[in-house]
């Protein structure tokens, strides 16, 4: 370690208070160890120069962002160093003619749409925590978010990484066109891969224009189903919603609308469509549309109610159990067509394990978050907290899904991965790990 300390200086911690914060994520997963230090590189150069450090001596990194995660994805398994991209947060380019951006991982999704903004285009994956998320940590765990609906997740933005793997290589991969054939996609492997296979240094993003209007409404339903059946109706009617959002009653009314089922749908248009959209959007919706907005502004501002979700289930959370409640937010997908049924089966889930349920998601594009708490040393709650975990994987997969549409793997759902994949894609999966990290000291213990 002496080694580390002469290189970085300042820039190596060990205080004990430090550890500790740095050591936990958002998610309710415990860490099996503390870490060794904390390490904050400057530059590429220094991220390779530590890999290739770590590697000859056999040191484990955990390389973190802002650690969001919720699946246990940044979690230590064992002792090691943390790898802190803090520091490295710049705007390396932007071209709006070609349509990228280069960054580094440091740099906050937020951060980077208001410089974005100067030029008219913006990054448009769209996370809850896309205030505090790092570019870095949103490419690791392959983020989603609420504009899902109409742009997808981290995987259909970037267009190259320049990325350390497991033996100190620093591999450029990806293109800085839209078009790029150059071989096998690795990128896309990197893209989710949780910092198992190398630590993300630099990235090259698409951007799109800033939409030039939009149109907006609020909806309230007596019940869930027929929510999620407007949803399906709006799908059915070719509307290509840039986002469409739900939460249930009680957090509705903790963020100051009524107490019902609320969905959020906008649409972005060219200016002079409002109005036709808006009509046909409304013309599709069975619910109480209780307010309407016209405006890519007044848009955002209708759907800022639910950002305020995670805040709205915590408050409630302490009503129940005040300051000794767990929170457990999962993320499951399934095919738009599937989620009324889903829905249903989830609420029985719930029920039949006793269990406190939340829901609310990104329902445009089939991405449910049903959550639920208990006591923080209540051994029973926790293990029926984990067997809802399961139950909603299966659910997930039973009806064509996936067991985690963006929070990743990590710790969490290693065991529910092998209900959704058969041996051999788990086997070809280790064998990739194998081959970017050899001696497995990239974020060990996650995904596979």
């Amino acid at each position: 370690m002496r080694e580390v300390k002469r290189k970085f200086g300042e820039r190596f911690v060990d205080d004990p208070a430090l550890l500790s914060l740095y050591s936990r994520e958002a998610s309710f997963e415990e860490p099996a160890a503390g870490p060794l230090g904390i390490v904050y590189p400057v530059n590429e150069e220094e991220v390779a120069w530590l890999v290739k450090w770590a590697y000859e001596n056999d040191i484990t990194l955990y390389s973190q962002g802002s650690a969001t995660s919720l699946s246990g994805n940044t979690i230590l398994t064992k002792p090691g160093l943390i790898v802190s991209f803090e520091k490295m947060a710049n705007i390396v380019e932007v071209n709006p003619t070609d349509s990228y951006t280069v960054v580094q991982p440091g740099i906050r999704i937020e951060e980077l749409n208001v410089e974005l903004a100067r030029y008219g285009v913006f990054f448009p994956v769209d996370p809850g925590s896309v205030r505090s998320a790092t570019i870095g940590g949103a490419i690791a765990n392959g983020a989603g978010g609420m504009r899902g609906a109409k742009y997808g997740s981290m995987r259909d933005w970037v267009l190259g990484v320049n990325v350390v793997t497991g033996r100190g290589d620093l591999l450029k991969l990806g293109c800085r066109t839209l078009k790029c054939r150059n071989g096998y996609d690795l990128v896309r492997l990197i893209v989710g891969s949780e910092g198992t296979l190398g630590l993300v240094t630099q990235a090259v993003l698409r951007v799109a224009p800033l939409p030039e209007s939009a149109v907006a409404v609020r909806v309230y339903y007596n019940d869930i189903s027929s929510l999620v059946e407007d949803v399906v109706r709006i799908k059915s009617a070719r509307i290509w919603p840039l986002f469409a959002e739900f939460m249930g009653p009680a957090e509705s009314e903790e963020v100051g609308l009524n107490r019902a089922y609320t969905l959020f749908v906008g649409v972005d248009v060219n200016r002079g469509a409002e109005g036709g959209i808006l009509a046909r959007l409304k013309s599709a919706l069975t619910g109480h549309i209780a307010d309407e907005a016209i405006g890519i502004e007044e848009a955002m501002r209708l759907l800022e109610p639910r950002r305020r979700l995670f805040s709205a289930q915590v408050s409630i959370m302490r009503r129940q159990l005040g300051d000794q409640g767990v929170l457990v937010i999962e993320d499951v997908v399934v095919p738009v067509s599937k989620l009324p049924e889903a829905v249903r089966r989830i609420a029985e889930l719930a029920q039949k394990l006793e269990v406190p349920l939340s829901i609310g998601g990104h329902v445009g594009d089939g991405n449910l978050h049903p959550t639920t708490w208990f006591k923080r040393g209540d051994l029973e709650g926790a293990k029926r907290a984990r067997r809802f975990i399961e139950g909603l994987g299966k659910i997930a997969v039973e009806l064509g899904g996936s067991v985690s549409a963006e929070h990743g793997i990590g710790t969490l759902k290693r065991e529910l991965l092998r209900l959704e994949l058969e041996p051999a894609v788990l086997e070809y999966m280790r064998s990739l790990k194998a081959v970017f990290d050899p001696k497995g000291i990239l974020n060990p213990g996650k995904i596979i």
